[in-house]
């Protein structure tokens, strides 16, 4: 597996991208809507009322996505706010963070170097104990010291990510700022890779 957690998932329903005319498995799109006076407004947990216009989540295709796309199929004018690829990331920041603070609270998401790498080597010499005993998904800071992160590695079957920065993927951990962490196999993992795939590219740390 190699590193930028970009591997194409094909399983659930497909859309077609706004942008690109191109069909991709709804779980790597972001979902718009028109607000009752013509805004466009992202609905990242995809449960806005209103017809939907998806939109791959990447960066330069979301920066891509004009007024006029959106009008013509929506068949109305509309608004694009200035900042609206920004509050996609952070929109998709926060849903990750949470979804990492729920692991964590469940007992199934830990951070900090010594950890992740004790948990790493122990699942790989099938040491690790009940739900540690696989990893499902490492998570590394995008900011992050590229020297550093290489000194951990991604375990066969699991996921990596380089979509939060230091400071967001601490919120998670209740810390300023968090370099390494990790998430055991599991259900949890699984949505935690689902939030993960959708982050902007332009967000990832080394690949």
């Amino acid at each position: 597996m190699t590193r930028g957690g970009a591997r194409a998932e094909r399983d659930g329903p497909e859309r077609r991208c706004l942008v690109t005319g191109e069909k991709a498995p709804k779980a790597g799109l972001v979902r718009f809507v028109l607000s009752p006076d013509g805004v466009v407004v992202p609905d990242i947990a995809g449960k806005l009322p209103g017809r939907g216009f998806h939109v791959t989540a990447s960066r330069p295709i979301l920066e891509k996505a004009r007024a006029a796309q959106f009008a013509r199929a929506a068949r109305a004018p509309v608004t694009v706010p200035p900042d609206l690829v920004q509050a996609v990331e952070r929109q998709l920041a926060a849903r990750l963070v949470e979804m990492l603070s729920l692991a964590r609270k469940a007992g199934l998401a830990i951070c900090g170097f010594e950890k992740v790498r004790d948990a790493l080597a122990a699942a790989g010499e099938g040491t690790g104990r009940g739900a540690w005993a696989r990893i499902g998904v490492l998570l590394q800071a995008a900011d992050g010291s590229a020297r550093g992160k290489a000194r951990l590695w991604t375990p066969e079957g699991a996921r990596w990510f380089g979509c939060l920065t230091a400071s967001e993927l601490g919120q998670a951990f209740g810390r300023d700022s968090v370099i390494h962490a990790a998430v055991a196999s599991g259900a949890l993992a699984a949505r935690v890779v689902e939030e993960a795939s959708r982050a902007p590219r332009r967000r990832a740390g080394a690949s």
